[in-house]
């Protein structure tokens, strides 16, 4: 056995920084079997997307502390099989999606409501998980800025009431 070979395991690999090293027919095989696996496994990932969004998020700008808002997405079966909507899930407590559990007929639509109550002062940016077709799954979002309520009404006008007295 030459020097040039080490082993990793039960599997001999031969150190190809060596000049003048032979493959063997079993490393060769060794070698075809990593890139067939490899291929099939980007095969998988390619798989044609069959869910398709009008908008992938949603922007609700500026929004009064306390006020609730809701947005609703569009959701397009692009596919050939009827597609069913599993779970739609948000990332916290104050985003809530509703949706339909029918399946989406090929070329029918559906929609996925999602409010979110803005209790919480600032900036958010929350997302929307879409767990579709058993192992796929779609990421939409919505943010904004929540801006903080006005303490009191406006202050009393003095004028007003002067001007109700004279008319009397």
């Amino acid at each position: 056995m030459s020097l040039a070979r080490k082993y990793v395991g039960f599997y001999p690999v031969k150190n190809v920084l060596l000049k003048g090293s032979k493959s063997t027919n079993y490393e060769k095989v060794l070698c075809f079997l990593l890139l067939a696996t490899t291929l099939v496994a980007k095969a998988q990932n390619t798989e044609k997307e069959t869910l398709q969004l009008k908008q992938a998020g949603f922007d609700f700008g500026k929004i009064q502390q306390g006020r609730p808002v809701t947005h609703v997405f569009e959701v397009t079966n692009t596919g050939k099989e009827p597609m069913r909507l599993e779970n739609v899930q948000a990332s916290c407590g104050c985003t809530t999606p509703e949706w339909s559990p029918e399946p989406i007929k090929p070329g029918g639509t559906a929609t996925i409501k999602v409010g979110y109550n803005s209790a919480s002062e600032g900036p958010f940016n929350k997302s929307i998980t879409i767990f579709y077709n058993g192992n796929q799954t779609r990421v939409i979002s919505v943010s904004g800025n929540v801006y903080k309520a006005a303490a009191t009404s406006a202050p009393a006008n003095s004028s007003i009431a002067l001007l109700k007295q004279i008319t009397q």
